[in-house]
């Protein structure tokens, strides 16, 4: 994510330029076209379905005659068309907060271009995490899944989610679905692009593995606990390169890091063991969410082991990397000094000045005792 310096010439209309630098005002034309389509008889109907949740269920109540009915939630087919307006609306706020907030931290502190990209990856990323902790926690507590730990494997519907639920799916798939477009639009560098690629797919993947096999709950959970370890992280590194100072002792959220990845894994064997305990479907079907079978439960599990186990992996490697470039700037000045010692000897004889225990001639010898 390069810092983008506007050049005074203004570049070709659809030229790549011209994209890279007006991207969030072509989105957002392209978003006020389904918002202008609610506006208009024909096209509501095709613009709800971008705008609002979709596959909505209404459930009369049934403790109090004269409630209304309560609305829950399933997935279909139309909620990728959901996903993709949010998408461009996520695109929006991206470039409002890369323009607004974060290049003028960049002009202020006069990073290099090594540190740009860096900080402006840890700058996007803090924000989209802190909001998403605070918004899952309040859906957990909303919820009472904290105070019932219960609901991580007992839902009052296996097919079932509630509005925010849904919601909060919805935006996060966008927002992870929007990061493949921004690889172009803040220009990464191809060596990059691997790792970035890597991190998009994991999330997408987890997430969307949650939402299809109606594990809300577990998956809320363990994404709160991921993003609140990756928060401290993008926080310590904005942190690192306001002030090199910092190094050391932000250097301790490795130790979060390795307490968010045990409990996150005690969760996942916990919630799975308590399904597995609670008997599985002798007829599952993946088309209405029933998948509560030995097979799902296993492969749920393997992937939460295998992705934490990925994650510590990395960590261990930037760590000994981190620690070698150390040693090596302890050593550089030493040998430094060791060199400018023997470049000023040489300078010296070079100049013509004798060293101290150079043996004067007999010459010389004479016209000092006369």
């Amino acid at each position: 994510m390069a810092f983008r310096k506007k050049s005074a010439k203004n570049p070709p209309v659809l030229s790549q330029e011209f994209i890279l630098q007006n991207h969030a005002d072509l989105v957002a034309c392209v978003g006020m076209f389904f918002v202008l389509g609610l506006m208009f008889e024909g096209t509501a109907e095709v613009s709800i379905v971008f705008i609002t949740l979709q596959h909505s269920v209404a459930l009369p109540a049934a403790e109090e005659p004269a409630a209304e009915s309560k609305s829950l939630y399933q997935y279909g087919v139309k909620d990728l068309a959901t996903v993709f307006f949010y998408m461009l609306v996520v695109i929006i706020v991206h470039a409002t907060l890369q323009e607004y907030v974060l290049d003028k931290f960049n002009r202020r502190m006069q990073f290099p271009k090594a540190k740009q990209s860096r900080f402006n990856e840890s700058g996007q990323f803090s924000a989209f995490y802190l909001v998403s902790c605070v918004w899952g926690t309040f859906i957990l507590v909303s919820e009472n899944c904290l105070a019932d730990p219960t609901l991580l494997w007992r839902a009052h519907s296996h097919t079932m989610m509630t509005f925010q639920m849904k919601f909060f799916y919805i935006s996060q798939l966008a927002y992870w679905f929007h990061a493949f477009p921004e690889l172009y639009f803040q220009r990464t560098k191809k060596q990059d692009l691997p790792r970035q690629l890597v991190y998009i797919g994991l999330h997408l993947f987890h997430i969307a593995g949650a939402y299809l096999l109606y594990l809300n709950h577990l998956g809320l959970l363990l994404l709160m606990l991921h993003y609140l370890v990756e928060f401290l992280s993008h926080i310590c590194d904005l942190f690192y390169f306001s002030d090199d100072k910092y190094q050391k002792e932000l250097s301790l959220w490795a130790v979060v890091f390795i307490l968010g990845r045990l409990v996150t894994l005690i969760v996942s064997v916990v919630t799975v063991g308590f399904h597995l305990a609670g008997g599985q479907s002798p007829s599952p079907d993946a088309v209405t969410g029933d998948v509560n079978v030995l097979a799902a439960k296993i492969a749920v599990l393997s992937s939460s082991c295998t992705i934490q186990a990925y994650i510590t992996w990395n960590l261990f490697n930037a760590q000994l990397q981190r620690w070698v470039k150390e040693d090596a700037t302890l050593q550089a000045p030493s040998v430094k000094k060791k060199r400018t010692k023997g470049r000023s000897s040489r300078k010296g004889t070079e100049n013509g000045v004798a060293p101290s225990n150079r043996v004067d001639s007999p010459r010389k010898r004479k016209e000092k005792s006369s």
